[in-house]
Order: C-alpha cells, then structure tokens, then sequence
C-alpha cells in the first residue's frame, strides 16, 4: 500500500469515528436540545487546542451479539486542550454510540485520562452523557465503574475534578460525579439518580417523573448534589471555564492571580450601612460581599442549596480567595444540617487547593429542633469544626454582628485557628443571644420585680451592653482589630499580604476520622 493510500485510510478512519453514531443519531441528540460530544468539547476548549486520545479504541464484547456492534470510540471522546491557556484534560460521553454506555474500553479511555491528569497535575472535567453500564459486558463494565471511582478518589485533593451532567447519569455511575469536587447540570436536560422512576414505581408504587426525581431543581436545591445549574449547554460551560479560572491546577500551585479591581462605588457606599445595628433584622450578605471583593464579582458555590450559608469564589486585592458566610437572610443565618455539609465540603477544598479562607459570621447558632437533632445536627455541624481545623491555609474571620456559641466557634474562631480575627462594632460575641442569657441568669430578680417585663428589658440591655460586643473578645485576644464597615476591603487585603503566605503543619498521620 502506497503512503497515498495509507494516509487516505487513516483520514477515512478518522472521520468514521467522528461520526459517531451517525447523522440520523446526531440530529435526534441535537434535537432533543443536546450537543454532541466532540461539540461539548469544542465549547469547553479554546479554539483548536483539542488533542484527541485513543480514538481508535474498540469494544471487545462479543456476548448478546455485540460482536457485531460498530461503537466508534467505544461511545466517548477523551484528550486534552487548553481552557484560557492552561491545559486540561476532559472525556465527552457519546449518547449517539450505543448511548453512551460504559463498558470494559470505554472506561480504560476514561481511566487513563484520569491516570494522565493526576500525572501531570492538570485539572480534569468529564461530560456524563450515559445510559449507564453496558448491559452485555456484564461484570467487565461494572468494574470498569469500580476502576474510575477508584482514580477519582486518589486525584481527590491533587487535581480538580469537574463533572458536567448533560443527559441521563443513573445508577452506579453517579458515584463517579459525587466523587469529584464540582457538578455542574442543565435544567430539562441533566438527570441523576440512583433508581429511575420506573423502578421505584415497580418497588414502591411512588409515580415521580424524571425531572422531579433527578432534575436541576431536585439537586440543586434540595439535595445539593449540584453545586451549579445552568438554563442550556452554553450557559453551563461558560460556568465551567469561569470555575476553572479561579481554579490551581493542582495542589502544588496557589490559585491563579488577577490585577487588583475595586468593587462599584454605589455599593462601597452602601457598605457603611449595610449591616443593621438590631440584631434581629435581616440583610443580604452577598451584598456585603460583592461591596467587598475585587469588581464586585462574586461566584456563588451551591446557590440554591442550603441558603442559610453562602460560600464561593472572589478575590481580594488580585489574589484569589474562598468566601465562606452565614446568610441572616434565611433562617437568621443559623448552622442547620445542610449548611454544616456545605460549609465543612467547601472549607476542605479551598484547604486542599491553597485557597485563602475569609469568614464572614453573623449567626445566632445551630438550628434548633427535633429534626435537626434526629437529623444528626451534632455529627453534621461537627463537620465545620473539623475542617476549620484541619485546614492549613491562610483563615481571615470577620465577626458581622450575632456570633453565639458554638457556631461562634465552628465559624473560623480563633479558637479554631483562625490567623487574624476582625470585628464590626455591631460584633455581638457571648455564650448565648442577650435575651436567651437574660433570662437564666436574672432569673429570680425577673420574677421578683413588680414590672417583669420591664425588668426583663433592662436585664438584656445589661447583658448587652456588659458582654455582647466585641471589646471583651477583643480584652482576651481573641478579636486582632475593631473596624468600621467601611475599612472591610482594606483590613482584609491587609491581613491577607500579613499571613497569606504562612506555613503551617499538622501532626503525621494516615488520615484523621472526618465526622459523617
């Protein structure tokens, strides 16, 4: 053979598997509101930096005639390109090739750009298209899933891991994104689940359709397994590339820098006020934030998930920082069960890759409740306190107004570690609120006094007054500075320069017993 015919056979090869599972296939996927897999990668890669892997894999089913099966790439895209000139490495399940099914080779590609990534120390994103194990390969596609959890696991904290769900991802193959660090889904299009809706009919006799079982609004805002949703495919990885902006790409690298932005004036301006001196009236504290934060761009972690706490990205003075804050908003801010996993998830990635943590409190405490104390509100909300303590990073704590009890610890204390602690003069820092301390304490003069109730009022002002500020913390040490609203963006730029480069070890060990 000629090395014209050579060169044309390997064009001809290479645009079979391009084809995927043909035209017919890939206007019905395109129809259905869903890219294909090689136009996902094309949107998630800068123009022409695609390097594809492993092209011309194939299956070795023979079983239930799949021998006879064409499977282009064994029904998944993998390589590597860049995203904003930083390589990453990324693999597109095919739903028009066998519906994307995994099996034996499909998950050795998927392995070894896992192997690769972790390697090389380049973030990795996986596109979920999939009907789930392929049912014909039996065990070898079932350990195919085993193979990749297993990768996932060992990258865990040494490269991030994107998930981006565009289609059915069901059974044991949801493991795989929940493994990772972030899931990203589309509304109408992204389903997860671990049992469809028509077995847990069988099972159960439950009637729920596909996107009320395990749609954007199941996990996004109920489950939390989401931690982004977007409206289209267009929408979601402009979301990725965004995340991978701020994103290391490994463990040994700081966060990417950007040139220092001040935040829109109007809401400098409003800052001042922003925080109320009552401490039972309410107030958002994303505004707080982008008021704070370089260009006032703040990206919002899990938005609809658990809204009592807000975490997310931003950066202060060009360096790349994770915002952690109760949101007094809803449910007055209080820690409950989802907010405790919410909080103690994110603080462990930004732990694991070298983000900067700044906490913003203003709680009153844990939620109370028999459902939250059945719920498991102790091993939940000790969550928080093991990983503020564990983390090794810079930890920049800001008391906004209530910090009570043991939420005043779990959110970044000194007591926790905390490097620099700052505090508003509405910093209200005691065992308990003024009210709840008020009535225990003076008790007995309350109820001997000819006016309870005006005693009562006079007994928390007292209370208020005597411990609920942020001077006694701040007689013990344990508030570094006292500072007017105003002076956030500055002290906190300050204190990052002071400890952002600290060191900081923790004793030898395997690993410790995270609270679950």
């Amino acid at each position: 053979m000629e090395l014209e015919d050579r060169l044309a056979e390997l064009e001809r090869r290479r645009e079979q598997v391009r084809a995927g599972g043909g035209e017919e296939r890939r206007r019905k996927q395109r129809e259905s509101g869903k890219g294909t897999a090689r136009e996902r990668l094309a949107a998630l890669f800068d123009a022409d930096s695609f390097l594809e892997l492993d092209m011309f894999v194939e299956h070795r089913g023979r079983d239930f005639g799949l021998d006879g099966v064409a499977a282009p790439g064994d029904g998944v895209v993998t390589g590597q390109g860049t995203v904003g000139g930083r390589p990453v490495f990324a693999f597109s399940q095919d739903f028009t090739v066998l519906g994307g099914s995994l099996g034996e080779m499909h998950a050795a590609k998927i392995c070894k750009v896992l192997d690769l990534a972790r390697k090389t120390g380049a973030p990795v994103v996986g596109i979920n298209d999939s009907g789930g194990a392929r049912i014909q390969e039996g065990v070898d596609a079932l350990n195919g899933y085993g193979e990749i959890f297993r990768r996932n696991t060992l990258a865990s904290g040494v490269v991030p891991q994107l998930s981006v769900i565009l289609g059915p991802c069901a059974g044991g193959a949801v493991y795989a994104p929940a493994l990772t660090d972030f899931v990203f889904m589309t509304r109408s299009v992204s389903h997860m689940f671990i049992t469809g809706p028509q077995v847990i009919k069988a099972v159960t006799g439950e009637e729920v359709s596909l996107e009320t079982l395990g749609g954007t609004q199941a996990h996004g805002a109920k489950s939390g397994v989401a931690h982004f949703v977007a409206v289209d495919e267009a929408e979601c990885f402009s979301q990725v590339r965004e995340v991978l902006s701020f994103l290391p790409s490994n463990n040994l690298e700081n966060p990417p820098s950007a040139p220092p932005e001040e935040p829109p004036q109007e809401a400098v301006r409003e800052l001042t006020r922003l925080v109320p001196a009552e401490p039972n009236r309410p107030y958002d504290v994303r505004r707080l934030i982008r008021a704070v934060v370089d260009g006032g761009q703040f990206l919002e972690v899990q938005e609809r998930f658990a809204t009592n706490a807000v975490v997310g990205f931003a950066r202060l003075g060009g360096r790349a920082v994770a915002l952690l804050a109760n949101q007094p908003a809803v449910l007055a801010g209080c820690l409950d069960i989802d907010a405790s996993d919410k909080l103690a998830r994110f603080v462990r990635f930004a732990d694991a890759f070298n983000f900067p943590l700044v906490t913003l409190v203003d709680t009153p405490g844990y939620l109370p409740g028999t459902a939250q104390e059945h719920g498991g509100i102790i091993r939940h909300g000790a969550k928080v306190l093991y990983a503020y303590s564990e983390a090794t990073v810079p930890k920049v704590t800001v008391v906004l107004r209530k910090a009570y009890g043991g939420a005043f610890l779990a959110m970044c204390s000194r007591s926790l570690g905390a490097d620099l602690v700052l505090a508003y003069p509405t910093a209200e820092i005691a065992v308990m609120g003024p009210e709840g301390a008020a009535n225990i304490i003076f008790r007995r003069e309350i109820a001997a006094a000819e006016d309870p109730q005006a005693a009562r009022q006079q007994k928390i002002a007292e209370y208020r007054e005597r411990f609920a500020n942020p001077y006694v913390a701040a007689a013990r040490g344990l508030v570094d500075q006292v500072i007017a609203p105003g002076e956030t963006r500055d002290s906190l730029v300050r204190a990052l320069a002071v400890v952002g480069d600290k060191r900081e070890d923790r004793p030898a060990k395997k690993h410790g017993n995270l609270p679950l």
